[in-house]
């Protein structure tokens, strides 16, 4: 029996004026999975991210969440239907504390379970609970990297996007985010994880899609994050 993908992507076609930043992409992404996206700068990795959020628009091809289709939906409408994402920056409300903020990702849900959420929240990043009274603004940037895909998980999604999650970021704070994106998984989400630590995105990913010129060039299980001259030549084909 087939089952419908939580995430699906066909033949997605992204252009920013003459650019053809994305070219005819698939691919899906199931409940309890990584799906990884890399590839060089430019390869339409982000581009990707922001037409599956209606941040851009899709010139041909379909996005659609659970069969149903997002095109032509506003960013809010896709984040009421279950898609969230952590862009590249944070983007975090510095002024506000942390409680704030997550709060802030509670707005959408409408379903009574705000407290739970953010115990889950906490859980998963004692340090975002521990400063949680603290103006946002005052957090390392690790911290903040944690608050902000805390603060996307408590809009109980059933995708989360992230958008270079570990850029910046110490290699202790690196293995942070790599371990809470392991434990999210198990939680039961579907992720599709753009990054630029290529090695690290193979091991971890079900699968990682390399993207180049806007086109999916190849594919790769976990098995090929030990197998450097393949991962270079994917990489950089």
């Amino acid at each position: 029996m087939t089952t419908t993908p939580v995430l699906e992507l066909d033949g997605l076609e992204v252009r920013h004026g003459a650019v053809h930043a994305v070219r005819g992409l698939s691919l899906t992404v199931d409940r309890g999975e990584i799906v990884g996206l890399i590839g060089p700068n430019g390869a339409g990795k982000s581009s990707t991210l922001h037409a599956i959020m209606g941040l851009v628009t899709s010139a041909a091809g379909d996005v659609r969440l659970h069969g149903r289709s997002l095109l032509g939906r506003r960013p809010e409408d896709v984040a009421r239907a279950g898609v969230a994402l952590v862009p590249e920056g944070r983007r975090i409300f510095a002024e506000l504390t942390v409680e704030e903020n997550l709060r802030l990702g509670l707005a959408g849900r409408g379903n009574g379970k705000g407290d739970g959420a953010l115990r889950g929240a906490f859980e998963l990043f004692p340090v975002v609970h521990e400063f949680r009274s603290r103006q946002a603004g005052a957090l390392s940037g690790g911290q903040q990297q944690q608050l902000a895909i805390a603060r996307a998980l408590v809009a109980d999604p059933q995708v989360l996007l992230l958008d270079e999650p570990s850029l910046g970021l110490a290699p202790r704070l690196v293995d942070v985010v790599f371990d809470a994106l392991q434990e999210i998984r198990e939680r039961g989400l579907a992720i599709l994880l753009v990054e630029q630590r290529a090695q690290r995105t193979v091991a971890l990913a079900d699968r990682s899609h390399v993207l180049s010129n806007g086109r999916l060039r190849l594919t790769l299980g976990p098995e090929a994050a030990g197998d450097s001259e393949t991962l270079v030549s994917a990489y950089f084909s």
